[in-house]
């Protein structure tokens, strides 16, 4: 990757959890590349510990925030702006939860309660920071906006569960307010669709290891690392990407676009030996 792509900007990034978080990697891979920025999660993520250590690790200071407040996102947007000494360049909504999956409830027996939690933390929160930023007029000119999503939004998989309908809120909020936000002061909103990745929260999907599996299989050029998204995240925050906009890019390895791998086959072959 080249260096110094982020040199000299100002970055918000909300999610980072752990070091097997994307977000966690996104914000080394920041510092590695000139950035300047703060980390922002639950009051209680912050108390964890693991979060304390990143931002020890990267210089940025920790303002702990409820995605789904308004209020707490006013105030990492001016806190940010304060310490950072200036209107902020990128941010990184890596947010999501389900308690339909956490509580193991089916699809066809969702508690309604917990899908309006589903969507108001993994896609509304979306919505709610965009649109603190966009009334406060806090995020530059030509400044970049991704959303991490996943391409249940698209495709059927067993076991995602609400996510699914979270995700697709997630990536058309990019897009309506992607319209919006660049024709009115060039600031790009996009979101990453990722190859399923061994986060914390990702794991907590029924059949998940199986699902890791068949991706990688699937894909041409196996499953992206969080690693490599970190990489690809930092691309499109550097001016490298000025006029992408409005896009939910797919970085998999190619899954997206397949039907049926040889390798996939073969496996699923083998389900067959030894029976007639």
């Amino acid at each position: 990757m080249l260096q110094n792509l982020l040199e000299r900007k100002r970055g918000i990034i909300f999610g980072a959890l752990n070091d097997k978080s994307i977000a966690w990697k996104v914000a080394e891979k920041a510092k590695e590349q000139g950035a300047i920025f703060t980390l922002s999660n639950t009051p209680a993520a912050c108390r964890m510990g693991e979060v304390i250590e990143l931002s020890k690790r990267t210089g940025a200071e920790l303002i702990p925030a409820d995605a789904t407040s308004v209020d707490d996102l006013k105030n990492v947007f001016e806190k940010s702006q304060e310490i950072l000494g200036g209107k902020i360049d990128f941010v990184l909504h890596s947010i999501g939860m389900s308690l339909n999956v956490r509580k193991k409830r089916e699809y066809t027996n969702l508690d309604y309660n917990f899908l309006g939690k589903t969507l108001d933390i993994s896609a509304i929160s979306f919505h709610k920071m965009l649109q603190v930023a966009y009334q406060m007029d806090a995020i530059s000119e030509w400044g970049s906006v991704v959303a991490l999503s996943y391409v249940a939004a698209q495709r059927t998989f067993d076991g995602y569960n609400d996510m699914a309908d979270a995700k697709a809120l997630l990536e058309s909020i990019g897009r309506s307010f992607g319209y919006i936000y660049g024709h009115e002061r060039h600031v790009r909103i996009n979101t990453v669709s990722q190859s399923p990745t061994a986060t914390t929260a990702g794991s907590g999907i029924q059949g998940f290891g199986g699902l890791m599996d068949f991706s990688d299989r699937m894909s041409p050029l196996g499953n992206a690392t969080a690693d490599e998204c970190a990489n690809f995240v930092v691309t499109m925050f550097s001016d490298l990407t000025k006029k992408i906009t409005m896009q939910n890019l797919f970085h998999d390895g190619g899954f997206s676009s397949m039907g049926m791998s040889a390798r996939a086959m073969e496996q699923y072959n083998k389900s067959f030996e030894g029976k007639e």
